[in-house]
């Protein structure tokens, strides 16, 4: 719903820029593993250990799928499974100190290239970035809301 004081396709433009930065963004980055692995190890890092089910709901891949991505990750050494201590039936896929590590380094690749591209705006366009930066914030809330609905 567009609010009374906001310009007519406002909305739409500045979600255009958005999503054209964070997907030149992604395709950006190093392509030492796959999207959806690095999008677990970041759910991981994010909400702690989860059900292998529940991983798979959240990256949008089947159980068999997540199943082996997991493997995969086990054997890189960045993700574990260990029981559930309050139910001994649930098996849990949590990150290694290398899986922490490797989400912090990525994401502050990411940080620091943004801000290289930063540095290259005029002092103007800096400005209005960072006043922008409380409705980014909010935006980002309101994102981590929505996925969280999502994956229920």
């Amino acid at each position: 719903m567009r609010r009374q004081d906001t310009p007519p396709g406002a909305s739409a433009a500045v979600g255009a820029a958005l999503y054209g930065l964070a997907t030149r963004a992604t395709r950006r980055l190093p392509r030492d593993m796959s999207l959806t692995s690095a999008a677990t190890l970041a759910t991981l890092h994010k909400t702690g250990p989860r059900r292998i089910t529940d991983l798979a709901v959240a990256e949008g891949v089947t159980q068999p799928a997540m199943t082996v991505l997991v493997r995969v990750l086990e054997e890189a050494g960045l993700a574990e499974r260990k029981g559930d201590p309050s139910d001994k039936r649930v098996t849990l896929v949590r990150l290694t100190e290398a899986g922490a590590s490797y989400v912090r380094t990525r994401r502050q690749a990411g940080v620091d290239a943004y801000a290289r591209l930063i540095d290259e705006l005029t002092g103007d366009e800096v400005e209005a970035l960072a006043a922008a930066l409380p409705a980014l914030r909010h935006l980002a809330e309101l994102e981590g809301h929505a996925g969280a609905e999502s994956d229920r």
